[in-house]
């Protein structure tokens, strides 16, 4: 069995922050008393990831998702744990190490304002020694799947947002990286934009066979190209699966939603304990219910009111999120 591309046993990142009380007397104070407190961003984390595979590193702002990449690329230094990427210890910043990953950040730029994307591209493809004729076939492949020959030749600086995305992506896969780290990659870019930059990575997952581990809020990148989920909380790992069973393992809810027959509703609709209504209106009810109490609120909903159909299911992975981290955080 071959051995998996990132290895992450027990993974604890503590951070030591100060802290300043206020007023003048305790601010002086602390410059000769200072005073901290320990921060756990990551408290012993474990998961693997295969090589190829597309993986999601999920939960709300503060779940340590970031701290983990950070670690995974060697920008971080662990506090305790075990941690390898390609065989490499990430925080030793080897030169061959730092050939096989990339990280593409939504929120920062790698790329120079004031020249064309083309003269960052050469500049880069030297610094990770890239031979020419690799150089120039790997940035035409990239320059036609992303559609962006138009962009090579303007500066950076006016280009759009996702214009700048193409670029950045174009940047971070030219010496052809074996793991891809990806931290919110659609984060400000329209609806179109985002479509497009998760269909090229997912076309160039499949070809190429780039391992990417991505953090995003927006949950359809994670259902657009994420089969397996790693969802944190507080720097605590509570679901390692595959997207798909999240629902059926983590939310004690299904959702119903009925059609009603029309000329049948007369008055208040008798909604049995333990339902909460989603959504109504005069001919549909949408409606959460205990999961394990589904069979029977459902035969009862069918007796009590005027139902033309009926349609059982997992609710949305957006309601399955939400409530997880309420409860977790609760």
């Amino acid at each position: 069995m071959p051995e998996p591309q990132i290895q992450i046993h027990n993974l604890t990142k503590t951070y030591r922050v100060p802290v300043r009380p206020e007023g003048l007397r305790a601010s002086l104070g602390s410059l000769f008393r200072p005073a901290y407190n320990d921060v756990e961003a990551v408290v012993d984390v474990s998961f693997d990831v295969a090589a190829g595979a597309r993986v999601g590193l999920i939960g709300p702002n503060g779940a340590g998702k970031t701290t983990t990449l950070k670690v995974l690329s060697g920008l971080l230094h662990p506090t305790s744990g075990q941690v390898r990427v390609a065989g490499f210890l990430p925080w030793e910043r080897q030169p061959e190490y730092l050939r096989r990953i990339s990280m593409v950040m939504g929120n920062k730029s790698q790329m120079l304002w004031d020249i064309p994307p083309l003269d960052s591209f050469r500049v880069l493809g030297e610094v990770y020694g890239v031979p020419p004729a690799r150089f120039r076939r790997t940035l035409d492949e990239l320059v036609a799947l992303l559609d962006m020959e138009e962009l090579l030749t303007k500066p950076v600086r006016n280009l759009s947002l996702g214009e700048r995305m193409k670029c950045e992506l174009t940047a971070s896969l030219l010496y052809r990286p074996q793991v891809l780290f990806l931290d919110e990659p659609t984060l400000g870019l329209d609806v179109s934009m985002q479509l497009r930059l998760r269909r090229f990575l997912k076309e160039y997952n499949q070809h190429s066979g780039v391992t990417v581990l991505l953090t995003s809020h927006y949950m359809a990148d994670v259902l657009a190209l994420c089969p397996r989920v790693v969802l944190i909380h507080r720097g605590r790992v509570l679901y390692d699966g595959e997207l798909n069973e999240l629902a059926r393992q983590l939310a004690p809810f299904k959702q119903l939603r009925l059609s009603l027959q029309v000329e049948k509703c007369n008055g208040a609709m008798p909604i049995p304990d333990g339902v909460e209504v989603i959504e109504q209106d005069r001919a549909s009810l949408t409606l959460r219910v205990p999961r394990a109490e589904a069979p029977a609120l459902t035969a009862r909903l069918l007796q009590t009111l005027p139902v033309a159909d009926l349609t059982i299911e997992d609710p949305p992975i957006e309601a399955v999120i939400d409530q997880i981290y309420s409860g977790a955080g609760a």
